[in-house]
């Protein structure tokens, strides 16, 4: 078993593309790099087939609002014969700081609306997720209400960090296509 399809979570438009709950589509736009995500109106979502160290792996960017990301996930795994444990999840995470990322099998969603409809739309919380810490206003020293904060940019320092767990997590995305779980998560869970 490995990873066929990469799904970031984000929210559509221009608007949005610099907010924390984008950090999704930024590690999907980071790994298709030169494949351009085209639009799928079947899927409702940016998405392409590219190959990494020659797996085939669908991209795959929801261009509903967040808490619908489940339409889109669902009706590619559907059309493509892609089970839940080959779908691998990228989404912004309140309860980790930023510039950490952490792998992970299932589990609940954890008041993430992108996950809710996900787990709904594949009908198991068994999907991989990585997630991307953005801190939570609290634990950062803000007074902003969560669902304000996710939807604005990163402070700076912040932003830097992310960008360091965004790049150790394109580290092991070609493990994750290899079917490496475990290597996968010990070379991301380490701290060096």
């Amino acid at each position: 078993m490995s990873i066929r399809l990469i799904v970031g979570l984000g929210n559509p438009g221009p608007e949005y593309e610099q907010t924390r709950h984008n950090a999704g589509f930024w590690l999907v736009d980071n790994l298709a790099g030169s494949t351009r995500l085209a639009r799928e109106q079947r899927f409702n979502a940016l998405a392409a087939k590219t190959s990494i160290r020659g797996n085939e792996v669908w991209l795959l960017e929801p261009q509903t609002f967040m808490n619908r990301s489940g339409q889109s996930v669902g009706a590619l795994a559907r059309f493509y014969k892609i089970t839940p444990d080959e779908v691998l999840v990228v989404h912004d995470e309140l309860d980790l700081l930023p510039g950490v990322a952490r792998l992970k099998k299932g589990g609940s969603s954890g008041g993430h609306n992108g996950l809710k409809d996900i787990t709904a739309a594949l009908g198991t919380q068994d999907y991989w997720r990585l997630r991307l810490g953005i801190g939570h206003p609290r634990s950062l020293g803000l007074q902003q209400p969560v669902a304000d904060f996710v939807l604005h940019r990163p402070r700076k320092e912040e932003q830097a960090l992310i960008n360091e767990a965004l790049e150790k997590s394109l580290d092991v995305i070609a493990l994750l296509c290899e079917g490496k779980f475990d290597a996968a998560m010990m070379q991301l869970h380490t701290t060096k």
